[in-house]
């Protein structure tokens, strides 16, 4: 590609020449632009001083310093190809870290989540657990309670017909019996 555009060149070069030297005769000291429709960025460069001085030597130099700066143009260009291709490479090795990353780190949040979610049931049936312990102590404690106020009731008038005897505490009450004859 390098190799056709040089030849364009030189071809394009040999054609001013031969302008040239039709020009030189009719309009001597005049500019003429020689590389009209030549290639863009070259503007002032494209525009030669076309005069008896200008030797065919001129031109030839002229037109290798204007290949030599497309060469140097185009190696630049290669070199920031390489350079955008090398970044490009390390972007997407960084972009897969980071989503490899990313993975690991959803993973490790779903893991949590479970065992938050998991933590929570536990919490949830201790108390449950620690509730229903406090009710039958409260259950018992009511139970003890009401056992030491009888036989506190007890203690104070034995002769109360009104509460059972606790078994234990007290001789069992004497109960008469009515006997009953069928006569």
């Amino acid at each position: 590609m390098l190799n056709e555009k040089k030849q364009s060149m030189i071809k394009e070069l040999n054609s001013y020449v031969a302008l040239k030297k039709q020009y030189a005769s009719n309009l001597e000291n005049k500019r003429i632009d020689l590389f009209d429709g030549g290639t863009e960025g070259y503007g002032e460069d494209n525009v030669l001083l076309a005069s008896t001085a200008m030797t065919n030597q001129q031109l030839v130099d002229s037109g290798n310093q204007m290949m030599d700066e497309t060469d140097q143009a185009i190696e630049r260009s290669k070199k920031t190809v390489q350079d955008t291709v090398n970044v490009g490479t390390e972007t997407a090795a960084a972009l897969k870290a980071q989503t490899e990353q990313m993975s690991r780190v959803v993973n490790e949040l779903d893991s949590i989540h479970f065992s938050i979610k998991k933590a929570s049931q536990l919490v949830k049936e201790l108390g449950r657990q620690v509730a229903t312990d406090k009710c039958i102590m409260a259950l018992l404690f009511l139970i003890v309670v009401r056992v030491i106020a009888i036989i506190i009731v007890k203690l104070v008038n034995p002769n109360n017909k009104d509460i059972k005897d606790i078994p234990g505490l007290a001789p069992p009450a004497m109960t008469r019996k009515l006997l009953w004859s069928a006569s």
